[in-house]
This record gives structure tokens, sequence and C-alpha cells, in this order.
């Protein structure tokens, strides 16, 4: 009966976040404001660091690279959302639904590390500012964005193959707005017990070495900064922090709470609010975090604009 029953779907049809046509319209506005402010903010800061020689520094280097994942990882999810708010149809073809769902493993899994060697910069500006230059050369810097890249690529191998073996019993509703993990975990006929736990090692693992870095970098920070006598040097090393700290904690909160429980605890309200949240929210936030908080960038966007009207 079962083997009967199993059958190699084509398409898989995405739920979305409603029914309801007015709020589908009302969903379709917000996210388009958001996906434009996202591409906006996240193209403005790749070209302000770009332009401005001033911002040709370690942290400017991975804050563009940041910023590229955060526009690429909207660009996966959010277009194919607002399209599917605004038609009946909502297939998506199984080449394309595990296209989308490699690709946002692999740009959330080279975020977490890229977030790791942007806390590692901020620890050698911090405990070590007489040897940052040698610590933080250019080859180190290529070679912490290269490694994030390397294992958000392994840790996405390793999530769509265990994934690819799931079968499915003439069942092709996707209860999510896009294709994640757990929606497809849930979807499958055939039992996920093996494949749950590899996935959760994965992304368990990927998790667990990125904070453990974090974590470590910010706690030398920290003694570092006790240890400084005076206020106004104290406020200067939070302030250097502050924006990447910040982006680290709702990043990775919501991350964590999402992938790091069972399937069976799969939630379609909760998980679909937190997704929108890391999916669509955040890559607008980031940005706006690290330029509204950081007077070098506003000076750079300053000095780019004048440079552009000195040319004019």
């Amino acid at each position: 009966m079962g083997r009967r029953n199993i059958t190699q779907v084509s398409d898989f049809i995405l739920m979305g976040l409603t029914d309801s046509e007015e709020i589908r319209l009302v969903l379709f506005t917000l996210f388009l404001l958001i996906y434009l402010i996202t591409v906006l903010g996240n193209v403005g800061m790749i070209l302000i660091i770009r332009l401005d020689p001033q911002l040709h520094s370690p942290m400017y280097f991975f804050l563009s690279h940041l910023s590229f994942l955060d526009l690429s990882y909207s660009s996966v999810i959010t277009p194919k959302t607002l399209g599917n708010l605004l038609t009946s149809k909502q297939n998506i073809s199984y080449l394309n639904c595990f296209t989308q769902m490699y690709f946002f493993v692999f740009l959330g899994a080279t975020e977490c590390f890229l977030l790791s060697s942007m806390a590692y910069d901020r620890y050698a500006a911090i405990c070590s500012p007489l040897r940052y230059q040698v610590v933080m050369s250019t080859r180190r810097c290529c070679s912490l964005v290269f490694g994030s890249y390397l294992i958000g690529f392994m840790d996405t191998s390793v999530n769509v193959l265990c994934l690819r073996r799931l079968q499915f019993c003439n069942s092709k509703i996707i209860y999510h707005f896009f294709c994640d993990g757990p929606a497809i975990l849930a979807l499958s006929c055939t039992d996920t017990h093996d494949i749950e736990i590899i996935i959760f090692i994965s992304a368990g693992s990927t998790l667990l070495v990125s904070l453990i870095t974090i974590s470590v970098s910010y706690v030398s920070i920290l003694s570092t900064i006790l240890k400084i006598t005076s206020t106004s040097g104290k406020q200067k090393a939070f302030s250097t922090c502050a924006s990447h700290l910040l982006g680290v904690i709702i990043f990775y909160g919501t991350m964590i709470f999402t992938y790091l429980k069972p399937s069976k605890s799969y939630s379609l309200g909760k998980d679909q609010v937190a997704s929108v949240f890391y999916t669509i929210v955040i890559p607008m936030l980031n940005p706006l975090i690290y330029s509204l908080r950081n007077k070098e960038v506003k000076n750079a966007l300053n000095r780019v604009i004048k440079k552009r009207k000195d040319s004019k």
C-alpha cells in the first residue's frame, strides 16, 4: 500500500500566508516596500564602501559581503512571495523549490560564519589595536570570507541531499510561503527521523560553532573594555561593537527559534511570523543598523555625494 501511494511529484503548491484577498494586498504592498528598501539599502551600502577609500578597511570589507548576502537572501524569497500574493496560482516546480531552498540555506549558513568573522575583527580591533593591521591582513580577511562561503556550501549540500531522499504520498501542498526545510519534512510520508538528525547536527553545528566564536570574542572584548579607565574610551569601544551585536542578536534569535527544534513541533502561525522576520525584514534592518548607528558611514555618504556634485 505504501509503495503504491508514493509518487515523485513534479511541483508543489505554496499555501502562502493567508487566503484573504484584502490581507494579501496589504501584505504585497508592505513586502514590496520592505524589498525596495532592502535593495536600496544594501546596494547603497556596497557602493558607498566601494567608492569611499576611507572605508577600505577589514570591518567594511566584511560589511560589504554582509550586504551582498542580505540582498541575495531576500531576493531568493521575496520576489516569489510577492508574485504568489498577487495570483491564485501558487505552484512552484520541484526543481525551483529545491533551488530556492539550496540558496536559502547556503546564504543563511554563510551569513552565520561571516558574522563570526566580523566578531573576530572587532576582537582584534579592541583587544589588539597595535597589531590590528597585522592580525587582520588582506589575506586573512579574504580567507575568512572564502571560508564562510565554503562552509555555507558544505552545509547546504548536506541539507539538500538529505531532503532529496524524501518521498511524497500524492501530497503537494506546502503550508508555508516558501520552500523551507521543516515544511517539506512535514509534507513527507516516509520516516524522516534519520534525516532530521543529520540536518539537526548540520544546522546545530553551524549555529553552535559560529555562536561560540562570537561569544568568546565578545567576552574578551568586554573584559578589555572594563579595563579601560576613561568613560569616553569605554563609550568609543562599545560603539564599535553595538551595531554588530544588535545584528547578531536579531539574526540568531529568530534562527534558533525556528530551526533548533524537532519538525513535529512545527507551528504554521508562529514559524511563518518568524520566517517573515528573518527572510524579509532582517535583510532590510541590517543596512539601517550599520548606517544609522555609524558616523563613518554617514560621513562617507556625504563625501561621495559631495564628490559627485563637484565632478558635475
